[in-house]
């Protein structure tokens, strides 16, 4: 039997953001979701994989709208149900968005990106070298004041639970769409909450890159 390798979770020494690349509003409309342009769901689970390798080529806001409705956004707008569940709808996962012009909250009752950092923070966003090239990050953020009415024990899991329903449909937009994503957990937890501006209640928990396939790209330029 081989032995396991161990990785090194190690704080990341020395690391700051990035300046933003070009100017960030402070806030972003997003585009509405076609709810029938996507493959069937079978066909996107067979395509649902981890892709480490990204394209540069920055991801369009009209695909970013519906990637984020997709991710956590309101589909019963009577009662503000979100297409993730959550433990007693306390909705205690925010989405922040990593871009090259700034750092932004995902607001699901608008529908908006909202202005949180006008940082460049991708590369904070985990320990692989890719992190800081994908063109998008999304970080998942625990707001543990929202968990106080639930037994104590409870609390890690459900937040942990929502996060992964949360990436999931994330991962099958992406197959879905033709993105290549990954799910990371190797975070510097305390640097990235930093780097994002959080609040004491608040708790990265897990993240995720997202972008154009390399494949995809190199076929669509001249030749």
């Amino acid at each position: 039997m081989t032995q396991t390798q161990q990785v090194s979770y190690a704080p990341l020494s020395g690391l700051v953001p990035k300046p933003a690349d070009g100017g960030a509003p402070d806030a972003i409309d997003l585009p509405r979701p076609d709810l029938a342009a996507t493959l069937p769901l079978m066909t996107a689970l067979s395509l649902r994989a981890s892709t480490r390798e990204f394209a540069a080529a920055p991801v369009a806001l009209e695909t970013l709208g519906p990637l984020l409705w997709a991710a956590d956004g309101v589909n019963r707008s009577i009662t503000g149900g979100r297409t993730a569940p959550s433990p007693h709808g306390l909705h205690e996962i925010d989405i922040y968005v990593a871009l090259p012009n700034g750092v932004y909250r995902y607001d699901p009752p608008t529908h908006r990106l909202i202005l949180k950092h006008a940082i460049d923070a991708r590369n904070m966003t985990g320990y692989q070298d890719f992190v800081g090239t994908a063109p998008l990050d999304l970080v998942y953020v625990v707001r543990t004041s929202k968990l106080l009415t639930i037994p104590a024990s409870q609390r890690d899991i459900f937040p942990a639970v929502t996060a992964g329903a949360i990436s999931q449909n994330v991962s099958l937009f992406c197959a879905s769409a033709g993105l290549a994503t990954v799910v990371r957990g190797w975070i510097d937890h305390r640097l990235l909450g930093e780097a994002l501006s959080l609040n004491e209640d608040e708790v990265p928990i897990l993240a995720q890159s997202i972008g154009l396939r390399i494949d995809d790209v190199a076929q669509q330029s001249p030749a």
